[in-house]
């Protein structure tokens, strides 16, 4: 066989093994957290996210935003609230963003991977190799 040839054999044969998925990372997601659904959706040429709901807030929906480091932020509704902002990239990876956790207010640098086409993985880091990382969930 021509060496042209077993090359592309071999590249024809390497794209059916890889894992096919479609490194979207839009839609709504179930955090393993406190039954939280966040939804990211493309924010002009970046991603971002809002929390959709969670357990405290299916128990109170007039839960607010009372750990923000920021007091005059305080008030604003934890039900779709901003926290992912401003990550860039693709098709299966996307860095440079910011995660907001409303559970101690703190925002952390972050990225996320795609794992397959419907888990996740979400990092965020006060200063590496501070780092947390969570899986999320696909929910639609």
């Amino acid at each position: 066989m021509r060496p042209a040839l077993f090359a592309a054999v071999v590249s024809a044969v390497a794209a059916l093994a890889a894992p096919a998925f479609a490194g979207d990372p839009t839609g709504l997601w179930q955090t393993p957290t406190n039954g939280g659904q966040v939804r990211i959706s493309r924010c002009g040429q970046a991603l971002c996210g809002v929390l959709v709901t969670s357990a405290s807030i299916r128990a109170n929906p007039s839960l607010t935003d009372e750990h923000n480091s920021d007091r005059a932020l305080r008030s604003r509704p934890l039900r779709n609230l901003p926290m992912l902002r401003g990550f860039t990239g693709g098709p299966t990876e996307w860095t440079g963003g910011s995660v907001y956790n409303p559970a101690d207010g703190r925002t952390y640098s972050g990225s996320i991977t795609m794992q397959g086409e419907d888990t996740l993985r979400l990092r965020g880091c006060v200063v590496a190799p501070l780092c947390r990382t969570q899986t999320w969930t696909r929910i639609q």
